[in-house]
């Protein structure tokens, strides 16, 4: 039978332990908070100002003109007015630039004589998502000019051949990465809180020498792992509520789902993290090699997660392995209830997936704990 008081005490001693440690305040209240600062303005695929350079070799009023289109865009600044093609490559080269745009001596007289004028966009590659971003954008300051051009060389409206996309977005309207990435990070940074504290719980007991007195007390070992246990429950929950209210009321990220279903949705994922924190503690000697190991799991739980890179994309054999990550099953909850406002009855499959992983897990780990030294 447990004892409800052997527990509760035994929490208490946890909080005292983990509070008198000044090391432990900033890693549990600051770092948080910090991580979610920096990460939301960091991390971020919208491009706002793209850097270009201008080689007009033609000088016209037509060349001005897709000057002034660059010039006049909000997304473009155009830093290098060159003179030459070897200059303009060069501060390609040394980054001074992103994108480049050389307009040719005959770009005005093939206009004028309605020919098609070509235009050379080069572009730095070495960040070959941001270049093709970039790339799309100039693509829409190009084809603008040359509609402005066309109706200036033949006034009559040309509706045929003409396609007329009218597109709508859902759930992210403006497609601001940020609404995508801040729900995600705090996914990320409960899982590494939870990770990294539950990890090295079992392991301070036994270089701080308390094992043993833990071992000769009348405890089972089953109310051991649920004191070790419910202490970082509560703080990352608590931690959850902070980064979520700071994720709301400072980036503005909306939230139109259940903010209940997320906190169940956050302790059922908290069965994994703290499951796969318990195991780690279990085969590891020292703080240092528990600390070695989570990174060592939380890497790959990032990388598999669909944070940054779609699960699609993978190979069949890597996305199997995707499959097994609970924070993958967590993500899509959390951007469902943050961005989309569905419920169970979308989410379902999530849910259930990572409870089943999660009771695998903490399951394991509960009977690989065993309360002996060795």
């Amino acid at each position: 039978m447990i004892s409800r008081l052997r527990i509760r005490e035994f929490v208490r001693k946890e909080f005292i332990q983990l509070f008198r440690d000044r090391r432990n305040r900033p890693i549990l209240i600051t770092m948080p908070l910090v991580q979610i600062l920096l990460f939301g303005y960091v991390v971020t695929t919208d491009v706002r100002d793209i850097r270009v350079g201008f080689l007009d070799l033609a000088r016209t009023a037509e060349s001005r003109m897709l000057y002034d289109s660059f010039n006049a865009n909000r997304t473009f600044r155009v830093v290098s007015y060159a003179d030459s093609p070897d200059e303009i490559e060069r501060k390609l080269l040394r980054g001074e630039i992103e994108i480049a745009v050389k307009v040719p001596p005959d770009f005005t007289d093939r206009i004028r004589s309605g020919e098609t004028a070509g235009v050379q966009v080069l572009a730095d590659g070495t960040m070959s998502n941001m270049a093709s971003i970039r790339i799309a954008y100039t693509m829409l300051v190009l084809d603008k000019y040359n509609a402005e051009r066309i109706r200036e060389i033949i006034p009559e409206e040309l509706d045929y051949g003409r396609i007329d996309a009218r597109i709508r977005t859902w759930y992210n309207p403006n497609l601001d990465s940020r609404n995508f990435y801040v729900p995600g990070i705090v996914a990320f940074l409960i899982m590494l809180i939870s990770l990294l504290f539950t990890s090295m719980a079992i392991i301070k007991e036994r270089e701080a020498g308390t094992m043993e007195q833990l071992i000769v007390t009348p405890m089972k070992p089953s109310e051991l792992i649920l004191g070790k246990t419910i202490p970082y429950i509560i703080i990352s929950i608590i931690q959850m509520i902070a980064v979520t209210a700071f994720a709301v009321y400072w980036f503005e990220i909306p939230v139109k789902g259940n903010l209940l279903l997320l906190f169940a949705a956050t302790c059922v994922f908290l069965l994994s993290s703290l499951g796969v924190g318990l195991f780690i503690s279990t085969i590891s000697a020292t703080q240092q090699q528990a600390m070695m190991t989570t990174f060592f799991f939380a890497m790959p739980f990032f990388m598999f997660s669909g944070f940054v890179f779609p699960i699609s994309n993978m190979p069949v054999a890597v996305r199997w392995l995707a499959y097994l990550n609970p924070l993958m099953y967590f993500l899509i909850i959390i951007r469902g209830i943050f961005l989309k406002g569905v419920g169970l009855a979308v989410l379902w499959p999530q849910f259930l997936a990572l409870l089943a992983i999660g009771t695998v897990v903490f399951t394991g780990a509960v009977k690989r704990f065993h309360k002996r030294l060795d």
